[in-house]
């Protein structure tokens, strides 16, 4: 009796599962090989063609006379001139497009990137989601067609860097080429034979390493240690993806001379997470290569990365280390405005310029102030800058470099101050630093206005040489000596007019005490004076200059001094001191007073005669109901909308003026 056999012995294969029992691995890396060969065996070939042909044209030119003995040549004859020919433009024209001299080279190149840093995001899905070979349909695959199509367009790229090789065999053994042979055949033989191999397409990663010549193409990077930095970490990078790529490729397929038995099951960020740790000498020892190809591979990395490791990581701690904390660049808010300092920067100097500047007794005039220097600020002047974080921000660097002046967002600021060093041992040389940094920042941007402190007053003659210097936009000079001279001078014709202007530039604050005599306190009352501008109200229309000093004086405790004069020709207006009765207030007229603060001086704005001609409390002269604040001029109209105009300076030009007058008067005390 025939026994039938037993059908529960045979195991029912899968589609998937017969296809991959028939590998073809082989197939993907041949057509990388013979890619390789190919080209070579190509460049080779138009060598020795090319060397033929020019040992065959060098014997026709013997023979024809060029270089012979001919006797009866002629001692010397020009040899035909040389002709461009196709090969020369089309070499010139893929140099300029892959080396970013051009606006469409620089956008190719950073195409390339992107598709490049596309190109391996699709291989960390397949990596995570498919087997090291699949036998997926190329047509159901949508990241199969959109590597394809990556593919075609860096196979193209491919063509244009060869075309614009010098040596073309150098090119063929250069890193991006080898790139290219790997990854872009397997991708059409995939196609071919509806497979899936994920190969060496990890060596996309080694594109990481252009990230700082795209970041240079696009003005990001700027500075060498920035450079340097991208290169370090990138070039770590890539080495490390790149690794881990391949650590995945054996250890998921298995040693094919061992019939792929071998093989472990590794996802592409655990060899990732692998790799950081070889390469950092930690080894847990939890993940380790079980394929011979990994443990051979695995020794020659140990011995690169563990090297690049062990040298580019000082490096980056050591540049990231030493970036200083003041380097960044500054971001102006909306609706401030902001001053540069700049020049001989020390506690003194910047502390004697701020106590002026930022006096509380200054109407708020929202105004920053960016210093910058050479070197970091010491510990004194750094807790000055503390004290007032909110106004200050100091930045290192130099405003004869044009970087900079960008950081600092000169093309924005309403001026650029350049402080003297008062005690240097050769004022003209110290003056000649200064020029010169006037002429670094108004060759960066001409409109900025600049305030210079000078030592001597022969080296104003030289700012007029600048170009864009022009006194009438506010451009100005505060020369030392002559100050100090003119205040000599004037103090032997008035006595104690040096004390009085010194006093009048110098913000001080002052408080009176019962135990000391009144004129003392009478002093340090009136050393608490300054000067200020401000628009007269509708009240003072019609009345003369002595008629309103004296009702600034007796009702408001204002000091009236001087008036604006407009011109009807529309020229520059001026200043008059203390006119005659022949001069009348008109309306929207600037006063000038010697006040205690900028909150006093707005009495003589909010005056009305109507509410305030009885008032005995000064502190209620405000706006009043009468006034409606539809004909209130803005701020901006009130301080002067013109502040380029020389002889009516605005407030905020008053202040910076004042200021520099200040830190003069302090230097000459």
């Amino acid at each position: 009796m025939m026994s039938t056999p037993r059908l529960d012995n045979f195991t029912t294969l899968s589609p998937d599962e017969e296809c991959l029992g028939d590998r073809h691995w082989y197939a993907f890396l041949c057509s990388s090989l013979i890619t390789f060969f190919a080209g070579l065996l190509f460049v080779l070939t138009w060598r020795i063609f090319a060397w033929t042909l020019c040992q065959k044209t060098t014997k026709q030119n013997q023979n024809s006379g060029y270089g012979g003995s001919n006797a009866f040549a002629p001692a010397y004859t020009k040899p035909p001139d040389a002709q461009i020919g196709f090969l020369t433009y089309a070499q010139d024209w893929a140099g300029g497009m892959i080396s970013g001299q051009t606006t469409t080279g620089r956008i190719l190149v950073v195409i390339v990137f992107l598709m490049s840093i596309a190109s391996l995001m699709i291989y960390f899905v397949d990596s995570s989601t498919e087997a090291v070979e699949s036998c997926e349909n190329w047509s159901q695959s949508t990241t199969q067609q959109v590597d394809l199509c990556f593919n075609i367009f860096f196979m193209f790229y491919f063509f244009i860097r060869f075309l614009a090789a010098p040596d073309k065999l150098s090119f063929l053994f250069e890193i991006f080429s080898l790139v290219d042979y790997f990854t872009i055949p397997p991708s059409f033989v995939a196609v071919y034979l509806n497979r899936n191999w994920l190969g060496l397409r990890f060596s996309r990663a080694l594109r990481l390493m252009t990230i700082p010549d795209v970041l240079q193409y696009l003005n990001v990077l700027k500075t060498s240690n920035s450079i340097r930095l991208c290169q370090l970490v990138s070039t770590l990078i890539s080495v490390w993806f790149t690794g881990a790529g391949f650590i995945h490729l054996v250890e998921n397929s298995g040693d094919p001379f061992k019939n792929f038995e071998n093989r472990q099951q590794l996802s592409y960020w655990e060899c990732v997470y692998f790799t950081l740790v070889t390469m950092s000498t930690v080894g847990y020892g939890d993940i380790s290569c079980h394929t011979t190809l990994g443990r051979i591979f695995m020794i020659f990395f140990i011995l690169g990365a563990l090297a690049m490791f062990a040298s580019f990581i000082p490096e980056i701690i050591d540049i990231v280390g030493t970036r200083s904390k003041y380097g960044g660049s500054y971001k102006k808010e909306s609706g401030k405005r902001h001053v540069v300092l700049c020049g001989h920067i020390t506690y003194e100097s910047v502390s004697n310029f701020m106590s002026d500047f930022l006096h509380k007794d200054r109407e708020d005039i929202g105004v920053e102030l960016v210093i910058m220097n050479r070197k970091e600020p010491g510990l004194e002047l750094e807790g000055l800058f503390k004290r007032h974080l909110t106004q200050v921000e100091f930045f290192q660097g130099t405003v004869m470099d044009a970087n900079d002046l960008h950081r600092i967002n000169i093309k924005e600021a309403d001026a650029c101050l350049v402080l003297a060093d008062k005690d240097c041992e050769d004022p003209d040389a110290e003056d000649a630093a200064n020029i010169l940094r006037v002429i670094s920042i108004k060759n960066y941007h001409d409109n900025i206005r600049v305030i210079i402190q000078l030592l001597q007053y022969h080296n104003k003659a030289y700012l007029l040489s600048i170009p864009s210097w022009d006194w009438k936009r506010g451009d100005d000079a505060v020369c030392l000596a002559e100050l100090k001279l003119g205040f000599i001078a004037q103090s032997c014709l008035a006595p104690g007019f040096s004390t009085l202007m010194a006093n009048l530039f110098t913000m001080r604050s002052y408080k009176t005490s019962p135990d000391m005599p009144q004129w003392q306190n009478d002093y340090l009352r009136g050393t608490g004076m300054e000067m200020y501008t401000e628009y007269l109200s509708e009240s003072f229309v019609g009345l003369t200059f002595p008629e309103a000093a004296e009702l600034c004086f007796v009702k408001l405790n204002l000091l009236l001094i001087a008036i604006e004069a407009r011109r009807s020709d529309g020229s520059e207006n001026s200043i008059i001191i203390n006119p005659g009765s022949e001069i009348k207030i008109a309306a929207n007229i600037q006063g000038f007073f010697i006040a205690e603060s900028a909150d006093d001086v707005k009495r003589a704005f909010y005056y009305c005669q109507q509410c305030h001609h009885d008032v005995i409390e000064l502190r209620i002269v405000k706006r009043c109901r009468c006034r409606p604040e539809s004909i209130v001029p803005k701020r901006s109209e009130r301080i002067g909308s013109s502040i380029s105009r020389k002889l009516v300076p605005s407030y905020y030009w008053s202040c910076l003026i004042q200021a520099f007058c200040c830190q003069s008067c302090v230097f000459n005390s």
